[in-house]
């Protein structure tokens, strides 16, 4: 897929945010004057591809959409790092923000990240403002009906079942610390949401994974989390980094729910 390069004015300088085993780099995407809140975003990229640079000027352009601050993850990529390393990753950046509402988001592979750090942090007694989620791929064996309906739509059921084997790895879930709460490498895996924060979805009526989003918006709405779900007509997959309309629809539902969230504190 081809993905717009940032320039100068979009690209903030990297930040390294020091974790237990692992330092992770991150860039900061400031909302603008008024601006409140801060939003922690997992790109996309397959679990295995992807970087902050790559995806600079869609979350400079959201970060003005949802008049809050962004920041962008470069989070350790699959298979030389499988799961529990992005995961882990993005929960250090959580644990190092510090504002009244402190939300995660992602697109595609990064929504499965933010869904499942979502879930940790409700594990931990300690949920966020928001998962705010772009397309996320949900079941690993893409058993869906959307997967098959339309050949050659990207991505391909094939593909996407690499991606979740080189993600996954050997052994998907694994445990905190000896004794603690499992870390998920999909919601999927989680046999009860309830208590996770609230979310919103947006996904295109043509992506391949709209099912998954539906199941999951289905879950969560059964387990008493509040779901924003939209789904966009004639839009496919990857429209995060191609379509400023989808990322204006997900600016604008993020900055609505921000406004009528209660504080919430990190630490």
């Amino acid at each position: 897929m081809a993905v717009t390069r940032a320039t100068p004015d979009t690209l903030p300088p990297t930040i390294i945010v020091p974790g237990a085993d692992h330092d992770v780099p991150v860039r900061v995407f400031p909302g603008g004057t008024g601006s409140a809140g801060l939003l922690v975003w997992a790109h996309g990229g397959s679990w295995r591809s992807g970087a902050t640079v790559d995806w600079a000027p869609a979350l400079a352009h959201l970060a003005r959409i949802a008049a809050t601050t962004v920041v962008g993850v470069d989070y350790r990529l699959a298979p030389e790092h499988p799961h529990p390393a992005a995961l882990i990753d993005v929960l250090t950046v959580l644990d190092w923000a510090d504002a009244e509402h402190v939300s995660v988001g992602g697109d595609s592979a990064g929504a499965t990240i933010a869904a499942s750090a979502a879930l940790a942090r409700r594990d931990l007694g300690r949920p966020l403002a928001a998962q705010v989620l772009a397309y996320p791929p949900i079941d690993p064996g893409c058993r869906a009906g959307s997967y098959r309906g339309r050949p050659g739509a990207f991505p391909s059921r094939a593909a996407l079942g690499s991606a979740w084997r080189a993600y996954r790895g050997e052994a998907p879930t694994h445990p905190a610390a000896a004794g603690a709460r499992p870390l998920y490498s999909t919601p999927d895996e989680a046999e009860d949401l309830t208590g996770v924060a609230p979310a919103i979805l947006v996904v295109g009526s043509l992506d391949p994974v709209v099912d998954d989003v539906r199941d999951y918006a289905r879950r969560l709405r059964a387990a008493g989390v509040p779901i924003d779900l939209h789904e966009l007509a004639g839009t496919g997959h990857g429209a995060f980094l191609t379509d400023p309309a989808f990322r204006h629809r997900l600016g604008t539902a993020y900055a609505a729910a921000h406004r009528t969230a209660s504080p919430r504190r990190t630490r």
